[in-house]
């Protein structure tokens, strides 16, 4: 009925894409943290 091949090499040859992506997800979070303190520095009222 399902024609399901295992195929482990996938998984290793995807691991680069993998990474590409958790390095863009990280980035993306540090320029919000990076935004977030300079526009907290900025707007302080001292």
């Amino acid at each position: 009925m399902f024609d399901i091949d295992f195929n482990p090499m996938a998984f290793v040859d995807n691991l680069e894409y993998m990474l590409i992506g958790m390095v863009g997800i990280f980035a993306v979070i540090g320029v919000i943290m990076a935004v977030t303190v300079l526009l907290n520095k900025s707007s302080k009222g001292e």
